[in-house]
C-alpha cells in the first residue's frame, strides 16, 4: 500500500516462500533482544554466555535460533559482527556495521546501547506515520463496503418498489444514474474484484523491480501532504544512519553504501549513490545534494557547514533530530487534515445515493398534492 509504501514484499523469497516459513522478526523483538545483550555485556558477562541466557528466554521461535547460531558461530571462532553479517533478513549492514565499529573500539555494549535508540527513534517515527495513515485507511475501507452494501443489495430493492409504484414513470436523472450504476456492479462483480486482484498482483511484481520502485517512491513524494512526510522522515533516517556510522568511525564511503540500502526509499537511494559518486572525483557532498532538489536547503547548509568544520557526524544527528521533530509536527498536521475529509467524502458518497433513492419518493409526492 501506499501506507507504509508498499514495502512488504509480495513475492520476495528465494529458498522457500514466506506464506508457510517466517524468516523475520518483529522490530519490537530485536529492540529488546539488542537492549539486553547490552545491559549483560556492560554488566561484564562474557558474549557468549550473554548469548546463552538470552536463548534461554521464551521469545520469537525465529529469534531463539538465531541466537543459537550466532553462539555456534562465535565459537567455531567468528565474530558477533560475523556472525550477524549471515543473517542478513534480521541484522541489516546498518546494524553489522555499528557491531563491527564497537568490536574494533573495544566497547561493544555502547554501541549495542547507540542501536537500542536508533532503533527506538525508528520504531517511534513509524508508529506514528503508522497512525496517521491507519485511520483514513479504516474509513476508506468501510467506505467501500458501505457503498459495496447499497449498489448490490439496497439499491435493487428501491427500483423493484420504484418499478411497482410509479407505474412508467420516469425516473430523476439522478436516480436513473445510480441505479445504472448498481446494475453493471452486479452484473460485473466478480470480474471487477478478478480484475483489482490482477492489477494489484502486477503491481507489486512491477515495485520489486528497481525501476518500479523508483517510479513508486517518485509517484509516492509527489502526493500533497503524505510525499513531504515521507521526504523528511527519508532525510532523519538517512541522516541519522550517516551520522551514527561515521561518529563509530565507519569510512563515509561506507556509511553511504549502507545509507543507500537501508534509505527505504528509491530516490534518496540514488540520490546517496550520486553523493558517493561526487567524493570518490573529490567534489563536496552538497553539489550533488542540490542537483537531486530532494533535500531542502537548510540540510544544503548544515551538512556545508559540517564538511568545513569537520564536524559532519554532529550535524547529521543535528538533522535528524530537527527532522524526527518535523515528523512529528507533519504526522500531526496530516491526521487533523485527512480526517475530516475522508468523513466529508464517505458522506458524501451515501448522502448522493440516498437523495437520489429519495427523490421519486418526493416527485410522486408533490404530484399527488398538485
Amino acid at each position: 500500500m501506499l501506507f507504509h509504501q508498499f514495502l512488504f514484499p509480495f513475492l520476495g523469497f528465494k529458498n522457500r516462500p514466506r506464506l508457510f516459513y517466517k524468516t523475520s522478526i518483529p522490530s519490537k523483538s530485536l529492540l529488546l533482544f539488542t537492549r539486553q545483550l547490552a545491559i549483560l555485556l556492560k554488566a561484564g558477562l562474557p558474549l557468549i554466555r550473554g548469548l546463552t541466557l538470552l536463548a534461554q528466554q521464551k521469545t520469537d521461535t525465529v529469534l531463539h535460533k538465531t541466537i543459537l547460531q550466532l553462539i555456534a558461530s562465535i565459537q567455531a571462532g567468528e565474530s558477533l559482527s560475523d556472525a550477524l553479517a549471515c543473517h542478513p533478513k534480521i541484522f541489516n549492514k546498518l546494524f553489522v556495521a555499528m557491531v563491527r565499529a564497537g568490536e574494533a573500539s573495544g566497547i561493544l555494549e555502547n554501541s549495542l546501547h547507540r542501536i537500542t535508540d536508533f532503533q527506538e527513534k525508528r520504531l517511534k517515527i513509524a508508529k506514528k506515520i503508522k497512525s496517521a495513515l491507519l485511520y483514513p485507511t479504516i474509513v476508506l475501507l468501510m467506505t467501500f463496503i458501505i457503498m459495496g452494501f447499497l449498489l448490490g443489495f439496497i439499491i435493487p430493492r428501491f427500483e423493484a418498489i420504484f418499478s411497482e409504484i410509479l407505474n412508467g414513470r420516469p425516473l430523476p436523472s439522478l436516480t436513473q444514474l445510480v441505479i445504472t450504476i448498481s446494475r453493471e456492479f452486479q452484473h460485473n462483480a466478480l470480474w471487477l474484484v478478478l480484475a483489482l486482484g490482477i492489477v494489484s498482483i502486477g503491481f507489486h511484481l512491477v515495485i520489486r523491480t528497481p525501476q518500479g520502485e523508483m517510479i513508486r517512491d517518485s509517484f509516492l513524494l509527489k502526493i500533497p501532504l503524505i510525499g513531504n512526510l515521507l521526504k523528511k522522515n527519508s532525510i532523519a533516517r538517512c541522516s541519522r544512519t550517516l551520522g551514527t556510522l561515521i561518529n563509530h568511525g565507519v569510512p563515509i564511503f561506507q556509511a553511504l553504501t549502507i545509507a543507500q540500502e537501508t534509505a527505504g526509499n528509491a530516490v534518496m537511494s540514488q540520490a546517496l549513490e550520486k553523493i558517493q559518486e561526487s567524493l570518490k572525483e573529490g567534489d563536496s557532498m552538497t553539489d550533488p545534494m542540490q542537483a537531486s532538489t530532494f533535500f531542502p536547503s537548510i540540510v544544503l547548509g548544515m551538512i556545508a557547514v559540517g564538511e568545513e568544520t569537520g564536524q559532519l557526524s554532529e550535524i547529521l544527528l543535528q538533522i535528524a533530530e530537527i527532522y524526527d521533530e518535523e515528523v512529528d509536527h507533519s504526522t500531526t498536521t496530516l491526521i487533523s487534515m485527512i480526517e475530516p475529509i475522508f468523513i466529508l467524502l464517505l458522506a458524501l458518497l451515501v448522502g448522493t445515493i440516498v437523495i437520489a433513492l429519495f427523490l421519486p419518493l418526493i416527485s410522486m409526492m408533490n404530484d399527488s398534492l398538485i
